[in-house]
This record gives C-alpha cells, sequence and structure tokens, in this order.
C-alpha cells in the first residue's frame, strides 16, 4: 500500500500542548462569599447548550466554592476591549489564605475584585451575585449539578484538580447596542467577544457567513 501523502495535504506531527485552550470566550463569573460580599472570578472554560452553560472552575478557587454553595452565580461575557481589566483580576484570588499552589504562583488575595479591576456592579433580578455593567451580556443563573474532574460528585473542599458546574440560565440581560433592535437577537456584527486561546487574548475576526439554522 502506497503510504505517500496526498498533495496539498499539510504535514503532521504529534505535540504535547500545555493547554488546550483552543478559544472560548471569557467570562466574568460573579458569585457571593459567606459574608455576602462579591468575587469576581475570571475563566476561560464555559460552553453554552440550550438553556444550560457548563463551567470549568478549579475546585480550590473561591468562586466555584462560592457558585454551589449559594447555588447561583452570574455569568458576565467579557468584550475585547475589556482585556487588561479581566488581566488585573487574572493574579487575585478570593481565597484567604491564598492555597500554596497560587502563592507560588504569584497570586495574592483581593476582597475588593470590582474596584481592582475598575468595574461596575448592578444589582441581578433573581440571583443575589451583581451583574458587571461594562460585560454586553450577563447572564443570571442556578447551579443545577457539579462534578468533579474525574466524574464523581463534587463537594466544597475535596482534593480534585477542576470542578465542572451546570449552570441554567434565568435571565439574559444585553447592552442594547449589542442587539439587532426590535428583537432577541444579538448583533453579531458588534458584539466582539474577549477569546482566550492558548493563554491569549484575542478578538474575533471578519464575519465568514452564517449556518443554514441563523434567523437573522
Amino acid at each position: 500500500m502506497d503510504h505517500t501523502p496526498a498533495p496539498n495535504i499539510p504535514v503532521h506531527r504529534i505535540i504535547d500542548p500545555p493547554v488546550l485552550y483552543f478559544g472560548t470566550p471569557v467570562v466574568l463569573l460573579t458569585t457571593l462569599n459567606l459574608d455576602g460580599s462579591p468575587n469576581i472570578s475570571p475563566m476561560s472554560s464555559a460552553w453554552a447548550l440550550n438553556d444550560r452553560i457548563v463551567l470549568g472552575l478549579a475546585t480550590n478557587g473561591q468562586g466555584s466554592e462560592n457558585a454551589v454553595r449559594e447555588g447561583e452565580c452570574v455569568i458576565n461575557y467579557a468584550p475585547a476591549s475589556l482585556w487588561e481589566k479581566v488581566e488585573r483580576l487574572a493574579r487575585t484570588t478570593g481565597r484567604n489564605p491564598v492555597p500554596e499552589y497560587k502563592a507560588a504562583g504569584g497570586y495574592y488575595y483581593e476582597p475588593h475584585k470590582f474596584d481592582a479591576a475598575g468595574l461596575t456592579p448592578l444589582p441581578s433580578d433573581i440571583v443575589g451575585p451583581p451583574r458587571i455593567a461594562e460585560c454586553p451580556f450577563q447572564i443570571e443563573a442556578r447551579i443545577v449539578a457539579a462534578h468533579a474532574s474525574d466524574g464523581h460528585p463534587w463537594t466544597i473542599g475535596c482534593e480534585h484538580a477542576f470542578a465542572i458546574i451546570e449552570a441554567q440560565a434565568l435571565r439574559v440581560h444585553a447592552h442594547e447596542e449589542a442587539t439587532l433592535a426590535g428583537t432577541d437577537h444579538v448583533d453579531v456584527s458588534r458584539w466582539k467577544p474577549l477569546l482566550y486561546v492558548f493563554r491569549h487574548y484575542l478578538e474575533v475576526g471578519r464575519d465568514l457567513g452564517r449556518t443554514f439554522k441563523a434567523t437573522a
């Protein structure tokens, strides 16, 4: 059998990348601490299916503990223009004392994350955590399931690396200019999500077309 590659087929090689962040929108997850103060967790692992949004978070982070304990959160989608404010939060944690592995990585405790990032809190309608005014899309959500990375039910304080948290969208708030007037549709020509791609912040490029399912 001839194993010569066909013309124009790219050469392939096996790699072992340190992360598999092929690109997802950056989310700023707002939750409530035990004392009722707000916490913001910047995160890059979130995807939606119908009214469910799946979140990937470290199990020993304050955001995951708050979300599971309180049973609610707000999922704020950051625009590309907000990347520097997002990066201001990158080394912060709401966990005090700071876990050893985070301290070794340069993380520090920050109890006032809205002030630290220069962001504006807005009251939510249904859940306790605040929304972030600067984010064009803010989704109030309740937690419906949480599992550890090995698939077992997850509880606060376990030793697993990360949690897979399933949230149900309850209400979506949107900046008017990010939607098509008079409709419930997002104006994709104006919505520029901040993407996290292999630890780089990127902006969405040009519109290439639409699927046959598109209604706007």
